[in-house]
């Protein structure tokens, strides 16, 4: 099983909502976390060698779709999208552990991969808390991965450059930093055929696992702030000989050149 997460794209103009506690999700474009593709490259990398069948889940957030029928193409062989979750807000990775733990469990698969971390919940701690519901035996920062029979063999990657190498008894979590390969590309016409054949499940999420301590580990925003603007750009015009001449007095001006 393979977990999949929608970010905000970063090249996008990100703006604050107007409460100040996320950002305004309404005109931005979404895209599949990096590390959640290279979790899920790992997984297909794990079929063509084993003979797994792999299922991707996603919780229902915007333009999830897209990314389920992607995984499709690249050879994913069910596609899940857990419904009834808060729509249009962030679910920060205590609340999305919680929730996804009770369907996990329910499915039972071998192994569960997932994103090491995202661009938007810093903490890379889904694995970890993933395997505590569950009480499964996990690990983070994987750079290397072999399965065979009931044994997954791991690397982690430390500080400094150092990495580890371990043996985990499946079942197991697992946060993929990097797959030993890179992501595989999807044509667009394979994806418009895993849209025409459908097979995108739709599933009610479970109730969240019942924790005092979702509330009180999870990160809380209290304010947003664009960054503030400390430059801006100057335009220059005129003749090419009035805008080199004042090309010349912003250069002398900051000691780029001598007078």
């Amino acid at each position: 099983m393979v977990l999949l997460k929608q970010l905000p794209d970063l090249v996008e103009e990100l703006e604050p909502s107007p409460d100040g506690t996320d950002i305004d999700r309404e005109f931005i474009k979404f895209i599949l976390n990096e590390f959640d593709d290279q979790a899920l490259e790992e997984a297909l990398v794990t079929k063509e060698s084993s003979g797994a069948e792999v299922i991707v889940v996603a919780l229902d957030e915007p333009e999830v779709d897209q990314v389920l029928y992607t995984a499709l193409a690249k050879g994913a062989d069910r596609a899940v999208k857990l419904t009834g979750v808060p729509a249009g807000t962030w679910v920060p990775t205590h609340l999305r552990a919680a929730i996804l733990a009770p369907f996990v469990r329910e499915l039972a698969p071998d192994l569960v991969l997932t994103g090491v971390q995202s661009a938007e919940d810093l903490d890379g701690q889904l694995a970890s808390l993933l395997g505590g519901y569950l009480d499964l035996p996990h690990a983070a920062v994987v750079v290397g991965l072999e399965v065979k029979d009931s044994i997954a063999r791991v690397v982690q990657e430390l500080g400094s450059g150092r990495s580890v190498e371990e043996q985990i008894t499946l079942p197991a979590v697992l946060g993929i930093q990097a797959a030993s390969q890179a992501p595989r590309y999807a044509p667009i016409s394979k994806i418009r055929q895993a849209m025409q054949a459908g097979g995108l499940e739709e599933l009610e999420a479970p109730a969240p696992v019942d924790s005092a301590d979702i509330a009180i580990a999870q990160v809380r925003i209290r304010r947003l702030y664009a960054p503030e603007k400390s430059t801006h750009a100057e335009m220059l015009t005129g003749d090419p000989g009035e805008v080199a001449t004042r090309i010349a007095e912003i250069l002398r001006s900051k000691g780029l050149v001598k007078a």
